[in-house]
């Protein structure tokens, strides 16, 4: 079995768009995080979805005594301070990992690749770069480690 067998489509998410795409799209793929694209489809960063809820949280996530400031009436702003900010506005970019792999990388290579990055998903690009898909880590366990648990 090989990446692209595995890989599964996901709506793109953009740099400049909303960080509230990057979560309706979490959300609505049951994803554990997402792949950021460039305008040519070309993965930027894989973001899982701790690092999702940084970009929501991002003008409060250096300070933690700010965050201790907000009372429990206004902790809800954020939500909608959100959507005015972009992916690049709030992205660590440190931080941000590119993990990736070939349509034709084994199981071995992707189970090798996440868990080297860290990461509950890996987007799986062609020759020339551009997203093909996505490999979760729930989808990947389901195929390797199902079968004997």
């Amino acid at each position: 079995m090989r990446a692209r067998d595995l890989a599964v489509q996901v709506p793109p998410v953009r740099v400049g768009d909303p960080v509230s795409r990057a979560v309706k799209v979490m959300v609505n793929e049951g994803l554990p995080g997402v792949i950021i694209v460039d305008w040519d489809d070309r993965p930027r960063y894989v973001l899982p979805g701790s690092q999702v809820l940084k970009l929501m949280v991002s003008e409060y996530s250096d300070d933690s005594a700010l965050a201790r400031t907000i009372d429990e009436a206004h902790a809800d702003q954020f939500w909608s301070d959100m959507g005015t900010r972009s992916i690049a506005d709030c992205v660590d970019v440190e931080e941000a990992k590119l993990a990736k792999v070939r349509p034709d990388a084994t199981v071995l290579e992707v189970v090798i690749a996440m868990s080297k990055l860290r990461t509950p998903l890996i987007a799986v690009v062609d020759e020339t770069g551009k997203l093909v898909g996505c490999i979760t880590l729930n989808g990947l366990l389901a195929v390797v480690a199902l079968p004997y648990v």
